[in-house]
Order: structure tokens, then C-alpha cells, then sequence
């Protein structure tokens, strides 16, 4: 007989964007998940976490403590990047499912480490890629797969601006995993979902130039080459004074250009040269989660997994390695 609840553990509560109570409401919201504990090594945090999702929460400061509890089945690690792969690992050895916040980790040998510590428990792992479900993505996405613009051939994608990094452990290189492990994650995850081929090569560039306060790199990119010929050009920047669009792409029939609240789209009909405007659609956040509770209680396929996610941090550590080196790679996992 199928479960009726997720129990569901919170590794870390509070510090960035208040994601402990997002995720927290993000379960709820499917009424078939429940927070029962939440971990976190500063205290009032934990104070927090029960003035906010109630007094009955069991509450612990070391991980150890709440695996030995264990009274739940899921375990959400919202903590700095360069240790989700070590208590995720802990996670799944002692029997929990997973799911870690984005970017998945640091490198292509700690999300193997998590795949398959995963895969030897039996147990769930997935990525908190809710931006799936963003409402400009949702439409480039029909857009593209709808064949308005013929074959996708060139993807153009840009994040940033001209700002000082903030400050905080996100602009730690060693902890964050680099200028492109933030905004990148997404852009490379969106382009995954775009381009249905393997990735031939990685090209990558990193610069260090202004904010030397801060370990992170000041202006860095990818461009990736699909096996299917598509080519894709990813550029994070905290040196442009001059941007350039979140996104531009290129098909054998027309183009997209991001423009404010909606898509610009040229392409032709019965031969005409035409421009549209294509409007974003409504955010569907609430699937991430949905997803998870109808895997976990219904057996249903697992939409956003641990070795999709792999890919991602796959390319964003390789386009380091390709800077290095000088020169075009190969991944291990395209």
C-alpha cells in the first residue's frame, strides 16, 4: 500500500534567499509532504526554523545526530556548494532520498560520488532545478520544439553586468565552485533541455581583471559544441557595462531575441518574412516538487535526476579545465 506522506529533513535553514521556508512551503504546498526536522549549525536559525514551520519540528546541529534520529525519508541539502556532495553521500548511505540545492556540486568526480552512492542505497537523487518550470523558459521552449525557427543551430545565452561581487561565501571560488557555478547552473540546464544531442567540446575562458577582493573570476564563458552541430555560447560577467540579451538563438527557418516580457521571433510563413511577439507563459514552480511526491509515492518518472545534473557540472568544470589548457575539451559525461 502506497505511502501517503514524505517525511522530509532540511540539511541547512535560512542564510541564502530564505530557502529553507521556500522549500519547506514548496513540499507542503503538495499536501503530501511534510518537514519534520531541520539541521543547521547556527542555532537561531533553528529557532527560526520552528517559529516558522512549528514547535513540534525536531531540530539538530550536526548531521550525524539527525541521521541517527532518522525518523523521515527525504533529505534537501540548501548548504554551500562545495559540501553537497559530502552529506549527500552520508544521505544516501544511510537509506535517505536526496535532493540537493543547485548547483549540484563542485565537480564532475563529487556528482559521480552522488549518483552513485545513490544508486547503491536504492534511493532517490535529484537537483532543485525548479527553473524548468520558469514561464520565459517554458515558451522558448514550445517555440523551439514547436519548429517556428526550423533546426535550432546557434544558442547565445549572457548573465550579468557591471557590480562588485556581495561579499559572502558565493564569491568564494573554493566554495562556490566559480563565477559560472550561480547563474550558470541554470543557463546550462535551460540549454540541456534546448538541444536533445551529447556535448562534443567544451571551450572555456576565465579573467580576473577588477575585484580582487573576492576569489571568484570577474568575467568567464563556455562555448559548447553538440554532436548534432549545434553551438552554444554562454558568457556570466560582473565586468560588462555594456550587456547583451539573456538570450539569442538561431534556427535554420528564424530567430528568438529575449525582449523585456516576451519573446521576439522571426521567421516566415508560407514564405513571408514574419515578426511576432510571443508572450511568457505562467510559471509552473509547484511541478518540482509534485514530481518528487508522485515518484516517491507513486512510482512515477523522475524528472529532474541526479545524472542530468551531472552534465551541467560537468560542463561548468570542464570550461575551467579548457581554460587551463588552452584549448577545446572532450567531457566525460556529454
Amino acid at each position: 500500500m502506497a505511502r501517503k506522506e514524505v517525511k522530509a529533513a532540511l540539511i541547512g535553514y535560512g542564510g541564502a534567499f530564505n530557502m529553507g521556508l521556500h522549500h519547506a512551503n514548496s513540499m507542503h504546498a503538495t499536501g503530501e509532504m511534510r518537514v519534520v526536522a531541520v539541521c543547521d549549525t547556527d542555532p537561531s536559525r533553528l529557532e527560526k526554523a520552528k517559529e516558522e514551520l512549528g514547535a513540534e519540528i525536531a531540530t539538530f546541529t550536526r548531521v550525524k545526530d539527525l541521521l541517527d534520529w532518522g525518523a523521515f525519508e527525504l533529505a534537501v541539502i540548501i548548504l554551500p556548494h562545495n559540501i553537497h556532495a559530502e552529506v549527500s553521500v552520508l544521505c544516501s548511505k544511510a537509506g535517505k532520498h536526496v535532493i540537493t540545492e543547485k548547483p549540484m556540486c563542485v565537480s564532475a568526480k563529487q556528482a559521480t560520488q552522488m549518483v552513485e552512492a545513490a544508486e547503491k542505497a536504492g534511493t532517490m537523487l535529484s537537483v532543485f532545478h525548479n527553473r524548468r518550470w520558469d514561464g520565459d523558459f517554458l515558451a522558448l521552449r514550445q517555440i523551439v520544439e514547436s519548429g517556428l525557427i526550423g533546426d535550432l543551430f546557434h544558442v547565445e545565452m549572457f548573465s550579468g553586468g557591471y557590480s562588485p561581487p556581495h561579499g559572502w561565501w558565493r564569491d568564494d571560488k573554493e566554495i562556490s565552485g566559480g563565477l559560472m557555478f550561480d547563474w550558470g547552473a541554470h543557463f546550462i540546464y535551460w540549454l540541456l533541455q534546448l538541444v536533445p544531442a551529447a556535448v562534443e567540446s567544451v571551450y572555456g575562458y576565465v579573467q580576473k581583471l577588477k575585484w580582487f577582493d573576492m576569489t571568484n573570476e570577474d568575467h568567464a564563458g563556455a562555448i559548447i559544441r553538440f554532436d548534432n552541430g549545434t553551438i552554444a555560447d554562454f558568457q556570466q560577467s560582473q565586468l560588462a557595462r555594456v550587456g547583451r540579451p539573456r538570450w539569442r538563438l538561431l534556427g535554420t527557418l528564424g530567430g528568438v531575441l529575449a525582449a523585456g516580457d516576451h519573446w521576439q521571433v522571426n521567421t516566415e510563413v508560407n514564405g513571408l518574412a514574419t515578426e511576432m511577439k510571443v508572450p511568457f507563459l505562467p510559471g509552473q514552480h509547484h511541478k518540482y516538487y509534485q514530481n518528487i511526491a508522485d515518484h516517491l509515492l507513486r512510482g512515477k518518472e523522475l524528472i529532474v535526476t541526479g545524472t542530468e545534473a551531472r552534465r551541467v557540472i560537468t560542463i561548468l568544470e570542464y570550461a575551467e579545465r579548457s581554460a587551463k589548457a588552452g584549448k577545446a575539451l572532450s567531457v566525460p559525461y556529454p
